[in-house]
């Protein structure tokens, strides 16, 4: 991963909008972030499954609020400090190394995206950030 905050600013800034929490398509969660979450809440992993999540594909995945984000979004992340992997990498995410056109369409609802960064810099912090996380 880049070694400091200006280098991953280069091409992405959160600018805590909230909107890469929201709509349909889903954080999956695997085994460990149910355990930091359930740790977290002080409740049970099995508690995280039936309460936070819902199964898609047969895999769980954070539920979607009636207001149509994440079940754990109030205009801040309740459970900002054990957040799930994918939601630590985003928008650092495999889709965009397979096709650049990712980045976009991510940038089209995200303020922080930078879409006039160069590919080849995005792809290398992306690529440091998932080799981080994996």
């Amino acid at each position: 991963m880049p070694s400091n905050k200006d280098e991953l600013n280069e091409v992405f800034k959160c600018t805590q909008c909230g909107q890469c929490c929201k709509g349909y398509g889903g954080t999956f969660v695997n085994d460990d972030d149910i355990l930091k979450i359930a740790k977290y809440l002080n409740i049970t992993p099995q508690n995280v499954l039936v309460d936070y999540c819902q199964t898609s594909g047969g895999k769980p995945l954070l539920s979607i609020g009636e207001n149509g984000y994440c079940i754990f979004w109030n205009k801040v992340c309740k459970i900002h400090p054990v957040k799930p992997r994918m939601c630590r990498t985003w928008p650092y995410i495999e889709s965009v190394l397979i096709d650049s056109s990712n980045w976009h369409v991510m940038g089209s609802c995200c303020p922080g995206i930078r879409e006039d960064a160069p590919y080849e810099r995005i792809r290398a912090i992306i690529q440091d950030t998932l080799d981080r996380y994996l």
